[in-house]
């Protein structure tokens, strides 16, 4: 009985109210998702989740002439980035997989295993950016060990011969961080989708409204064989084989140490007053400040008003007003390491494809008691 109403409320009608789903299945789905992955927080009942019916001879004619000049074969290996519409005319190639890598601050009250239940690009796979991370520390979402990663990767059905595109929720965001974690273990045919999903729904491509059972069942899996592979345990096949990239992760010693060598310039993502101690940091026991010598480009000036990002001469002012010069190496941090991948991102359709996050970032910075931190208050005395 309970599977076969959890098949329906997986696989039944694709235009969905979110409240109304909410309230009648949020039991079954927060017992099955809480033992299966995490908890869960209602998703923000004022949205609307529809399934696109916008199919029209227009359309059709459009997606036809657009065939002609998309194909898989013209992927951009010089670009970090692709479409909607390049996707959507790729979406059913076989060596090609969607990854939904929607992941939220903690005060937005969203969940991202509950939106993407309620609307996702067809055939996505679900990556918990939480989820698939270090069980060893209390740091959050930082990187996995490579055994772990590789299992976890494995589990969700995705091989090394896959081109992959990752989106996000918000346009473009967590989506980055994903395509930073692949690239760090060696997959470089992975781009981000420009403007994420709203700009998929925007141009009136279709979206599944729930989860497959089969896709949910990946996504435990996936959340399941990190856990193992902490605990010691034996794993299931290993379809992905992971090829560690030291030079595009920095620890917490290597930015101590620049700060003295000054070897690589360093950017921060977050907001101004953050940055400038002027406002406190959302998590609580870590100081306001930045590191001595950082320099501030929240990740937000990568982005134009639809989330996407900006064209290279946009965004090369952007670095050029900070006095960060491409000519010389680079650095990226912010609070978490999710929105220093987008300055990453940014810099890589620059040409600048060698650039390494601090994982740790302002969280493990801030929170570390002899680690030296700068404020705007500071230096102007």
């Amino acid at each position: 009985m309970a599977s076969s109403l959890f098949t329906k409320i997986l696989l039944g009608p694709r235009s969905i109210h979110t409240s109304s789903f909410l309230t009648h299945h949020s039991p079954i789905l927060s017992s099955f998702i809480t033992k299966r992955l995490f908890s869960v927080r209602a998703v923000p009942t004022s949205t609307v989740y529809t399934k696109s019916t916008c199919w029209s001879p227009c359309m059709a004619s459009s997606v036809v002439s657009r065939r002609a000049t998309y194909s898989t074969r013209s992927a951009p290996t010089n670009e970090p980035v692709v479409t909607v519409d390049w996707l959507y005319d790729n979406l059913k190639e076989p060596d090609i997989k969607v990854v939904d890598a929607s992941w939220y601050m903690p005060d937005e009250q969203r969940n991202p295993i509950q939106e993407y239940q309620v609307a996702h690009i067809p055939g996505a796979l679900f990556f918990d950016v939480d989820g698939i991370a270090d069980r060893t520390t209390n740091l959050p979402h930082m990187l996995p060990s490579e055994e772990a990663f590789a299992a976890a990767v494995s589990a969700l059905g995705i091989q090394n011969k896959d081109d992959l595109v990752v989106y996000d929720g918000k346009g473009l965001f967590s989506a980055a961080r994903v395509w930073w974690m692949f690239r760090v273990f060696g997959h470089d045919r992975i781009w981000v989708l420009d403007g994420g999903l709203p700009r998929w729904r925007a141009s009136g491509y279709d979206v599944e409204s729930s989860a497959s059972s089969d896709a949910i069942l990946k996504a435990s899996a996936a959340s399941e064989a990190i856990e193992k592979v902490y605990q010691g345990q034996a794993v299931g096949p290993i379809t992905f084989e992971t090829k560690f990239q030291p030079q595009l992760v920095w620890t917490l010693e290597q930015v101590t140490k620049n700060i003295e060598e000054k070897s690589h310039q360093h950017v921060d993502a977050r907001g101004k007053p953050r940055f400038d101690g002027i406002a406190p940091e959302p998590r609580k026991g870590i100081r306001s400040g930045h590191v001595p010598g950082s320099k501030c480009i929240p990740f937000a000036q990568m982005l134009d008003g639809s989330q996407s990002l900006l064209p290279a001469d946009e965004l090369k002012k952007r670095f050029d007003q900070e006095g960060i010069s491409l000519e010389n190496p680079v650095v990226t941090s912010c609070g978490t390491g999710v929105t220093a991948c987008i300055l990453a991102l940014g810099l890589h359709r620059l040409g600048k494809t060698d650039v390494p996050v601090y994982d740790g970032s302002w969280t493990e910075w801030g929170a570390h008691p002899d680690t030296p931190v700068d404020t705007t208050a500071a230096q102007a005395q």
